[in-house]
């Protein structure tokens, strides 16, 4: 019995298909945040009711592998409605919402990102906040500078939501030592990395938050877990899930990735999908099996947990609680 998964970080809200563009990323072709924008427009034309269908059905998946914990963004939206929509959407399936109009600048605002994020640090950010309980930026050539990403996290932790960053996904860049700054509850991808952004994280509150699916897909390099676990680092493991880049909601698929690829130990990579998550959420009442805590439960068909990374690919979950409550 292990408790259950916690997925600190997703992006569950949208529509559309983006198979050719995996289908040449696995030919060689390098990933980019501009696919973004395909996304972005299949969103956009969704009803609710379809996005609804999507992040039920994302979520149910999800739980049938053991995950009992959801944080979930917008950001395929990139307006002040269909941003404020689609939180709205999520927050009615999970307390873990987060804002992200910060995703990539929208279509219509790509020859004046200076507008695009005054739009989402004012009336966007009015809309959004009391439907979040986080704000994210992607902090990433193609996306938002340092500037721009402090500025939009700032807005956001005045309007009470707390930070989170995509951080050092595709290139070295400031998102990791911003995220310290600002106490960032995680800094997720930390994928490329220099010693001074290692220290930070060590010497910070702010848990890193791998996502290996993304690498999968993209066949892009492996964060390096060992030297982030060696140096003292909170480490977390996550799915990512989401159309362009890690279209996969099995946290043990990413566990296995973790130790096969990254340098962790199968205790480890189970502590960090479990009560890692826990920490990138800020959260002690999930995420570990102690007196106080949820019954948020995962039974494994498994002689042990190892099993998760031994077995890949095979559906080892025998049950699921939440709340004491058995769904599945």
């Amino acid at each position: 019995m292990l408790p259950g998964f916690v997925d600190s970080h997703s992006h569950l809200v949208f529509a559309g298909d983006r198979t050719q563009e995996f289908n040449a990323r696995m030919s060689g072709r390098s990933y980019t945040a501009g696919g973004i924008r395909t996304t972005v427009a299949a969103t956009r034309a969704a009803t609710d009711a379809e996005l609804e269908a999507n992040l039920t059905r994302y979520l149910t998946e999800a739980l049938r592998q053991g995950t009992t914990t959801f944080e979930t963004k917008s950001g395929y939206g990139l307006t002040v409605e269909d941003e404020a929509r689609a939180l709205r959407i999520a927050a009615r399936h999970t307390d873990e919402v987060t804002f992200l109009g910060a995703h990539i600048v929208a279509p219509e605002h790509a020859d004046d990102p200076a507008a695009y994020v005054a739009l989402v640090t004012g009336e966007m950010l009015d809309a959004c906040a009391p439907h979040a309980r986080w704000i994210d930026v992607f902090c990433e050539k193609g996306a938002f500078d340092g500037d721009q990403a402090r500025a939009i996290l700032t807005a956001g932790r005045d309007k009470g939501l707390h930070p989170r960053v995509h951080a050092n996904q595709l290139s070295y860049g400031p998102g990791v030592q911003l995220a310290v700054e600002l106490d960032a509850a995680s800094a997720d991808h930390c994928t490329h990395l220099t010693d001074a952004d290692v220290d930070a994280l060590a010497h910070s509150d702010t848990v890193a938050t791998l996502l290996p699916g993304a690498e999968f897909s993209t066949r892009a390099e492996w964060p390096d877990a060992r030297r982030l676990l060696d140096a003292g680092v909170t480490v977390a493991l996550s799915t990512d899930c989401n159309p362009g880049s890690s279209f996969t909601s099995s946290v043990p698929f990413c566990v296995a990735l973790a130790v096969r690829d990254m340098g962790m130990t199968p205790d480890e990579a189970v502590w960090s999908a479990t009560a890692g998550g826990a920490a990138a959420l800020r959260r002690t009442d999930i995420g570990r099996l102690t007196p106080g805590a949820r019954a948020d439960l995962l039974l494994l068909d498994a002689p042990s947990h190892v099993h998760l990374a031994y077995r890949p690919g095979v559906p080892l979950t025998a049950g699921v609680w939440r709340r004491g409550v058995r769904e599945v």
